[in-house]
C-alpha cells in the first residue's frame, strides 16, 4: 500500500473526529487543511482508501456529502460539487479525473473512468469510459 500524502492524512484526521461527533475539532482540522493546501475538502466526505490527491491537493473544491470511491486519482483545480438543488456527485474506484476538471450536480461516475484535464461533466459518466470537453462527451475508442 503507497504511503497517503499529508493532505489526505490530515483529512482522515477530520473526518475521523467528525464521525466521533467532535465537529469543532474537524473545523479547525478542515481550516488547517485549507491554509496548508489551498484545498477545501470537507471532513464530511467521504475518500475511499487508496485515493490519491496529486500535486498536494492544491486548489481541490469537494461537496460536503461526496463519496469517492477507493484508488481514485484526482489532480490539482478539479472541483466536484453540488448545482443547487440537482444533487451531489458519486465517484466511482478507480476512476480518473484530469487537472481542472468539474463535475457537477447529481452525476454518477462509472468505476474505472477517465476524465480529462478542463472537462465539464454534467452527465452520468459510464464505467469504463473517457469524457472530455465542455460539456464533457464520450471519446471514441
Amino acid at each position: 500500500m503507497k504511503k497517503e500524502s499529508s493532505v489526505i492524512r490530515l483529512y482522515r484526521l477530520a473526518n475521523y473526529f467528525y464521525r466521533k461527533d467532535y465537529k469543532g475539532i474537524a473545523r479547525v482540522l478542515t481550516r488547517v487543511l485549507r491554509l496548508l493546501f489551498s484545498a477545501e475538502i470537507p471532513a464530511s466526505c467521504y475518500l475511499g482508501c487508496g485515493v490519491e490527491l496529486k500535486h498536494g491537493g492544491l486548489g481541490i473544491v469537494l461537496h460536503d456529502n461526496l463519496q469517492v470511491g477507493e484508488n481514485t486519482v484526482i489532480y490539482q483545480n478539479v472541483t466536484i460539487g453540488g448545482r443547487e438543488q440537482h444533487g451531489t456527485p458519486k465517484i466511482g474506484k478507480g476512476v480518473y479525473i484530469g487537472a481542472g476538471a468539474c463535475i457537477l450536480g447529481n452525476v454518477i461516475v462509472g468505476d474505472g473512468a477517465r476524465i480529462g484535464a478542463s472537462s465539464v461533466v454534467l452527465k452520468d459518466v459510464v464505467e469504463g469510459t473517457t469524457v472530455v470537453g465542455n460539456p464533457a462527451r464520450q471519446v471514441e475508442k
